[in-house]
């Protein structure tokens, strides 16, 4: 069973880091703005593919290796499990680090090329018309959810265990406690209220946060972006509610043990854990070939805005002047925190340090 897990874990792991290039915004390779006549450049083109075909070749001989391993040494769930995430990180460091040199790579290529277009950068007031962000209030749902299991511990306090569950292994059993107090016995709960607290300001700072559009393309980065804000929210309110089903599993399982079938207990976070990765497979597919299509002809004396400047490494976005608190990122799909806005440092830092916190009661 850990096998299994771990494979599937992997398996989509491997494939999304794979597939990054081919996934992000088709005038960002590597982190490094491309102009639109350079998108198709052969030396760029090659970039991506020895990219995936390192990752995949490494990844898929390392899930080999393991795999042989635990067959023939049948070592025990914890070793296993150590072992295997020392490996996924292996895997993402690996990627990291040719994302690093592939970036240098394209940077020292587009400092070859002779630009003399204007940069142009391009409004569309009318596009937030069109904005079909899911509205902020669907998340009191799983808030009023959890505030109920909140409350209904409360109440049946003294139907506790002595000893709290902290912890849950891969089977669905608890493998940590701690002791029972009015604090630990609400923790679980209250860390999933502080986290849905999260989601909502995500969701409303990426709400806020500026549609940029491409000035040689406009109609593909329209339908991108809007593809991306509309599928972002729907993710993030999947993984909300997905979220506070578990927590609030593990916790009635707390107050009434004997309440749920062991067999339920043992599928409920693989079940979990298997529509979380299909979706964000299925988001990171939709929003990765939504700009891939209605591609217009472009003035070839007019280039798209150069922000390069504001990011470092391709990776972390830093602008003061821009009041967006989150933007498209530039390696992956999805968002990344503006580092130049100090709100959104509220908005992340905050409820993670309130996580933190309580976790160490």
């Amino acid at each position: 069973m850990t096998l299994a897990i771990f494979l599937i874990i992997a398996v989509i792991v491997i494939a999304i880091q794979t597939a990054i290039p081919f996934l992000v915004k088709r005038t960002v390779i590597f982190g490094v703005t491309v102009p639109e006549k350079q998108i198709n450049n052969p030396t760029l083109t090659s970039y991506k593919k020895k990219y995936s075909m390192l990752v995949s070749l490494l990844s898929l001989i390392t899930l080999a290796c393991y795999t042989l391993w635990v067959l023939t040494s049948n070592p025990v769930d914890e070793q296993s499990v150590l072992i295997g995430t020392i490996i996924q990180f292996a895997i993402i460091l690996f990627s990291f680090s040719l994302y690093f040199y592939f970036n240098g790579k394209t940077n020292q290529l587009k400092k070859t090329w002779k630009n003399t277009e204007t940069q142009v950068r391009i409004a569309d007031l009318s596009v937030r018309a069109q904005d079909e962000m899911l509205p902020w209030y669907v998340y009191l749902l799983p808030i009023l959810i959890t505030i109920g299991v909140i409350g209904y511990t409360i109440v049946q306090y003294d139907l506790l265990p002595e000893q709290i569950p902290t912890h849950w292994g891969i089977n669905g059993e608890a493998d940590a406690f701690t002791e029972k107090t009015p604090v630990s016995a609400v923790s679980l709960p209250v860390i999933l209220l502080v986290m849905q607290v999260m989601f909502v300001g995500i969701h409303v700072g990426t709400k806020k946060s500026g549609i940029k559009l491409n000035a040689t393309a406009t109609a593909a980065s329209r339908i991108r972006q809007l593809t991306l804000r509309k599928y972002t929210s729907w993710l993030m309110f999947l993984t909300t509610f997905l979220l506070t089903a578990m927590f609030s599993f593990f916790q009635l399982r707390t107050i009434h043990p004997n309440l749920i079938d062991g067999t339920i207990v043992m599928t409920a976070p693989i079940l979990f854990l298997i529509v979380t990765l299909g979706s964000t497979v299925a988001f990171a597919i939709k929003v990765g070939r939504s700009d891939k299509i209605n591609i217009e002809e472009t003035d070839s004396e007019v280039s798209d805005y150069d922000d390069d400047s504001q990011w470092v490494g391709g990776l972390f976005y830093f602008n003061r002047q821009d009041p967006s608190i989150f933007v498209e990122k530039r390696f992956g799909v999805g968002w990344t925190i503006n580092f130049g806005n100090p709100i959104g440092y509220l908005i992340v830092l905050v409820p993670l340090a309130v996580i933190i916190f309580f976790s160490l009661l």
